[in-house]
């Protein structure tokens, strides 16, 4: 029987919740020996949104994805440092969209078997429900999804890890 998880990506976007999903993912590919993929998208389309309701400025948008493409840099190479700590080499990618478009499509190109993703936040509104990109990213992906939660007993499992 061939080993049904070779390759797994975790999707990171700068909070918490995904940089415990980042440890976790480290946690399960050095576990199974995964490839291991770290996708941070900059979410172009939100930037769009906003100089359409005039909170932005044209002009401040391309500023502000520069700025986003340097958090991008920051995250990953966060995460490649983080595996590098437990022995394993993590291929990052980036890339700009739709957060839950960009994520279905890398899933695809990569032949990804397994996603990690943060815990969801709390949804507040109507629009926080309709606007979620990891819960729409959860609910499109064409593999299947571990969702991590418990930020303490990853933190445990990562520290433990050789």
């Amino acid at each position: 029987m061939t080993r049904p998880i070779r390759k797994i990506m975790v999707y990171v976007d700068g909070s918490e919740q995904s940089v415990a999903a980042a440890q976790y993912a480290i946690v399960l590919a050095k576990a199974l020996g995964a490839e291991l993929f770290a996708l941070y998208v900059v979410d172009t389309r939100a930037l769009a949104e906003l100089v359409k309701s005039r909170i932005f400025l044209e002009s401040e948008q391309d500023e502000y994805k520069r700025d986003l493409e340097g958090d991008a840099s920051r995250y990953l190479n966060h995460v490649r440092e983080l595996a590098r700590r437990k022995g394993l080499s993590v291929v990052t990618e980036k890339s700009s969209g739709a957060v839950h478009i960009e994520i279905k499509a890398k899933v695809a190109e990569l032949g990804i078997d397994l996603l990690v993703l943060g815990e969801i936040s709390q949804i507040r509104s109507r629009r926080d429900e309709l606007y979620n990109e990891t819960e729409r990213a959860m609910r499109t992906a064409p593999c299947p999804v571990l969702v991590a939660k418990g930020e303490d007993k990853i933190w445990d499992l990562y520290e433990d890890l050789e």
